[in-house]
């Protein structure tokens, strides 16, 4: 087997691992950033591959959600009152990781080459789940536990997309801008962050979906637009191979997470990030 077409094989493996991890806490970036090292595939001092096939993954969303998505665009330009607030959410939740992430992308993707920063992300980001996931106005996913006086019932505000507050989709916003450090997770602190905020659990993942869609096409577009001129041939079509196998495996992921947050906690996911910490800690003390 030839080295180009061994090249193609394992950036197709790091695509469909990249659809798969990226719509759970488990931080996609990591995986592709530790697991490439694994295999040792060298995608570039600039790390373009692991970003722009991320989109892959972001497209399976958008065709997921389409008529909901379109919904919210025949809407908003219609001047309907929910889908403008929705709208606005959206872009309210956006823009800081869109400043802050112009300005800090160089030293951010400096970390990317220090696989100790995952130990302390991966471990800490877990902790931080089974503590959220332990306190009452969480339980029950989410919902309200009880009657209307409830620690739960009180808590919780938003039970679908259209009710969530500006203030709490600003919330998740600057949560998202947690996630450009490797190992966080930005699927794990826009949920997260939507809990704590007082966003049902399924709703604040639906929501972390879609604010997914204009932040990760902003940083294929930027990362695209910075380096494309020092891709290789065999760098962009690598890139190629590994966008579609994200697209597919995420199509097959996001109904099933969706399907699991309505039924189960995140604290298994929160137990594999811990566990996955001490294993790259471990990696780092026997090198």
């Amino acid at each position: 087997m030839t080295d180009s077409i061994w090249f193609l094989l394992k950036a197709l493996f790091l695509g469909l691992m990249e659809g798969f991890t990226e719509f759970i806490p488990v931080s996609s970036t990591a995986h592709l950033l530790l697991i490439g090292d694994w295999i040792n595939f060298s995608s570039g001092s600039d790390k373009v591959f692991e970003v722009v096939i991320q989109f892959g993954s972001i497209l399976a969303v958008m065709w997921v959600f389409r008529q909901r998505l379109w919904r919210l665009i025949r809407g908003t330009l219609a001047g309907e009152a929910t889908e403008v607030m929705f709208t606005r959410n959206l872009i309210i939740a956006f823009l800081p990781a869109a400043v802050i992430g112009a300005l800090t992308i160089k030293y951010i993707k400096m970390l990317f080459h220090n696989p100790g920063v995952f130990v302390v992300t991966l471990i800490v980001g877990g902790l931080i789940m089974l503590w959220v996931e332990r306190k009452p106005q969480y339980a029950k996913h989410g919902a309200p536990a009880g009657g209307d006086d409830s620690m739960a019932s009180q808590h919780v505000t938003a039970f679908t997309l259209e009710q969530i507050s500006w203030k709490q989709a600003l919330i998740v916003g600057f949560a998202q801008c947690l996630a450009m450090v490797p190992g966080t997770s930005r699927s794990g602190a826009t949920i997260i962050s939507g809990m704590m905020a007082g966003i049902q659990r399924k709703t604040a993942t639906e929501f972390s979906f879609f604010l997914a869609m204009p932040t990760m096409l902003a940083a294929t577009v930027y990362d695209l637009y910075r380096n494309s001129s020092a891709l290789s041939e065999a760098q962009t079509l690598a890139i190629g191979v590994g966008f579609v196998a994200a697209f597919i495996s995420a199509l097959l992921v996001v109904r099933a997470v969706l399907h699991f947050v309505s039924k189960h906690t995140y604290r298994p996911f929160a137990w594999y990030r811990i566990a996955l910490g001490l294993v790259v800690l471990a990696w780092l003390l026997m090198r």
